[in-house]
């Protein structure tokens, strides 16, 4: 992607920036997170079908943030979680550029926020497609088939909280889990604890999730974790009209009260 090498390379030499944030191919072939400091690496920027990992994950760490003003590649996942970080006052938009990449893999012009939020507003911000159909199933199940299907699933997992590191919005300093005094949530893997933490963190998501379906991806051992966090984002839809990461300037809709809202969950 040459057009996207150049530009990396503009803003690096004029010192518009301070270290660009993409992909690059890693020594087996699979797509990785790149940090580049000098326009003489900039070569190494690829974009094409494997760069899928959500790159706005690392605008929070402090390594990265000590490197100076960062450009970073965004596809619409990214360009969300980016939104999605200024309306929580995690990031500053003018700190940042914004490399933006369009459904077809072409460098978007995005010269300042409101632009990329124009971009976004004319995008499809459902649940992806390939997963609609696994969402769509899972609501045909009973309630019973539902805790026994994820029950099944969340016994898998070891607490490695690859989950956790890979979402963007997963950014405290210290997390719940985290906590020993008092201990919130069991330490050990076992399927109780495990449910406990994954539907804490579902939780926390609801209204934020932007699914990017990083969470799963990262997974080692393959639980569908993204399906608990996109299945409320389509709840949040239903119930408030609302997508997360469409605003600089969003309210949290699990901390903020409408008189309209719906009361429909009241039995």
């Amino acid at each position: 992607m040459n057009n996207l090498v150049a530009r990396a390379k503009e803003l690096l030499n004029s010192n518009s920036v301070q270290v660009v944030i993409g992909y690059e191919t890693g020594p087996t072939g699979v797509a990785r997170p790149a940090f580049i400091t000098n326009s003489e690496k900039a070569d190494r920027l690829i974009y094409d079908e494997r760069c899928v990992q959500n790159l706005a994950v690392y605008l929070t760490k402090h390594e990265v943030r000590k490197l100076g003003k960062a450009a970073i590649v965004a596809t619409l996942p990214v360009m969300r979680s980016i939104m999605m970080l200024i309306s929580e006052q995690q990031i500053i938009g003018e700190n940042l550029v914004v490399l933006g990449i369009s459904s077809e893999g072409n460098l978007l012009d995005i010269a300042d926020i409101r632009v990329m939020q124009g971009i976004i507003e004319k995008s499809d911000l459902s649940n992806p497609p390939e997963y609609r159909e696994l969402l769509a199933a899972l609501n045909k199940m009973s309630p019973e088939e539902k805790f026994a299907y994820w029950q099944k699933e969340l016994s898998k997992c070891i607490k490695c909280y690859a989950c956790r590191q890979a979402c963007p919005m997963c950014y405290c300093t210290r997390c719940t889990v985290e906590v020993n005094q008092p201990q919130w949530i069991p330490v050990q893997a076992n399927t109780h604890g495990n449910m406990e933490w994954h539907i804490l963190r579902a939780m926390h998501l609801a209204g934020r999730c932007i699914s990017c379906g990083e969470c799963g991806r990262s997974c080692p051992v393959g639980i569908p974790c993204h399906l608990l966090t996109m299945h409320l984002t389509d709840k949040v839809f239903n119930y408030f009209k609302v997508y997360a990461g469409t605003s600089d300037k969003m309210s949290s809709v699990m901390s903020t009260y409408e008189p309209n809202d719906k009361e429909s969950f009241i039995i």
